[in-house]
């Protein structure tokens, strides 16, 4: 009988840019002492760029692969080559716990936090039902569309809320800082549902809005094929409890105001991090919550052509440059980018009349020409002014306003130069004017401290709009660590608005995890 093939995993793999990946194989033997021959099964496990060197850029490779027979090597050897037994571990849902559901689970948010949660569910055959406030992606897309185009925003579909959540129209991007099992499992569903194959190894992935769109209807319908259901336009108003449980939803359809009550005992709260009314509901009716610290800023825009020099010097074969730039401020404040986009444009994101916020996005090719991202500045909950758990809440709103009147109205975005910005020009005012004193002060202080690893950050002509304030939920509804319940028992608090999660990978994850603990603790309802 032929032994198994054993499986290694190898780091530090370097190719030349534009050096094809077939030569792998080739690197990998020559570095092991192997016959070419021996080497097969590879499988790109990351992707980066190592650019320290300007005059010598490689791409660098972490790849599994596949041999006959075992490595003949000390453990001693073994680490200095950077290469070791792999043994996957395959990610499996928990076996279905004994209790009646007294239903189905329903989720609320059609993010990624949900979307990931109602899948888990659905695969389980737990058949899962989805109330998501916003429209369906077909017409969300044109909701958005009007919006940019004549400024008629709906406040229940747009940039932020329906099919997808507010990744759908930033950049699609799957970095995260998180460990976590389930990474592996959310990244292959995503390119099995249409998402490029890089996303599977780079370190940075991202799909890109345009694509995006396609990959959540295409997860949608999976869900859909096992018996889930996603209701669009379909709030949710209210929680019915007994003794400390839930035992229902009540829910409204925006389209013909027509009312339901759910029954259910798991319910997971996938609202986004813009969810405010979900946040006031969720406090009237006595959940746990706390402030949170968030943080507030602007979008900075760039040629993306000044960030790839400053990047790469010369080198123009590869992908468009991203950087990521933190310091903290003389006052003690955390200065840093987030969501930086390539190749894209920043865009008015609000969700309430007279109201005005922002965020990047770019598609899947990133040719805008203009890198942009977040410079945000740390927000504590000592700024709020309030004790009230919603008092961020209310920060967020403030600025918002001010930003809506500085942009001159019709959700036209406040903008200035670079050198206006620095110098404290008038012309800087509609910017600084939208922002609080302490982040004015602290990006100044900033934005030099930046170009010294950025060459011609501080360009005069660079392009500052405000005001970003959705970086993150300035809540958190608090659940127990080993249940993933509330202290109204039923109550999953989920994903990024519920304070567990930044990003889409973290969201997805998040939503997953809390399916495994309804899988675990209910029986599948019956047909």
């Amino acid at each position: 009988m032929a032994e198994e093939r054993m499986t290694y995993r190898i780091h530090e793999i370097k190719l030349k840019v534009g050096e094809p990946k077939e030569h792998l194989p080739k690197k990998i033997a020559k570095k092991l002492g192997l016959p070419l021959a021996a080497i097969s099964d590879l499988r790109l496990v990351r992707e980066s760029v190592d650019a320290r060197n300007k005059k010598d850029i490689h791409l660098v490779y972490t790849v599994d692969f596949s041999l006959e027979k075992p490595l003949r090597k000390s453990e001693r050897e073994m680490a200095r080559l950077k290469v070791a037994r792999q043994e996957e571990i395959p990610y499996r849902l928990p076996e279905a716990g004994t209790e009646d559901l007294g239903g189905r689970p329903v989720i609320a948010g059609f993010g990624p936090c949900g979307i990931f949660a109602a899948l888990t569910l659905a695969r389980a055959g737990y058949r899962p039902i989805v109330l998501e406030r916003g429209a369906s992606m077909e017409h969300r897309i044109q909701d958005v569309e009007a919006f940019k185009k004549e400024g008629r925003l709906d406040p229940d579909s747009n940039v932020l809320f329906g099919e997808g959540g507010a990744g759908t129209f930033s950049d699609g991007k799957l970095t995260t800082g998180i460990k976590d099992l389930r990474i592996q499992t959310m990244l292959r569903i995503f390119y099995e549902a249409g998402a490029g194959e890089d996303v599977l190894y780079r370190h940075r992935p991202h799909i890109g809005t345009d694509v995006l769109r396609e990959v959540i209807v295409r997860i949608r319908e999976e869900i859909l094929a096992l018996g889930g259901e996603v209701r669009f336009c379909t709030k949710f108003t209210d929680l019915l409890t007994e003794d400390g449980e839930l035992r229902g939803v009540r829910t409204i359809s925006l389209a013909d105001g027509s009312e339901e009550v759910i029954p259910t005992r798991a319910f997971i709260l996938a609202t986004g991090h813009s969810a405010r009314d979900t946040f006031k509901l969720a406090r009237d009716r006595g959940l746990s919550m706390e402030q949170k610290p968030f943080s507030i800023g602007v979008r900075m825009e760039h040629p993306q052509e000044l960030i790839d020099r400053a990047q790469y010097g010369d080198e123009r074969r590869l992908p468009p440059a991203e950087y990521k730039v933190s310091m903290r401020s003389s006052e003690g404040r955390g200065v840093y980018s987030f969501c930086m986009c390539p190749g894209g444009e920043v865009i008015a994101c609000s969700t309430e009349e007279g109201t005005l916020c922002v965020n990047g996005m770019s598609n899947r090719k990133r040719d805008s020409g203009t890198a942009n991202s977040g410079i945000l500045c740390d927000v504590r909950t000592s700024d709020f002014g309030s004790d009230d758990v919603l008092a961020g809440v209310e920060f967020q709103k403030k600025y918002e306003r001010l930003a809506y009147e500085n942009g001159g109205g019709g959700f036209r975005i406040p903008t200035c130069r670079m050198e206006d910005f620095l110098a404290d020009t008038e012309a800087a005012a509609p910017v600084t004017h939208s922002l609080p004193d302490f982040a004015v002060r602290a990006l100044r202080e900033a934005i030099p401290v930046f170009a010294k690893k950025i060459q011609g950050y501080d360009m005069p002509d660079a392009v500052i709009k405000a005001v970003e304030t959705r970086s993150s939920s300035p809540v958190r509804i608090l659940r127990e660590k080993e249940s993933g319940m509330s202290n109204i028992r039923g109550i999953y608090p989920s994903g990024e608005g519920c304070g567990y999660a930044g990003g889409i990978t973290s969201a997805a994850c998040d939503g997953m995890r809390q399916a495994e603990a309804i899988i675990r603790r209910f029986a599948v309802p019956a047909e």
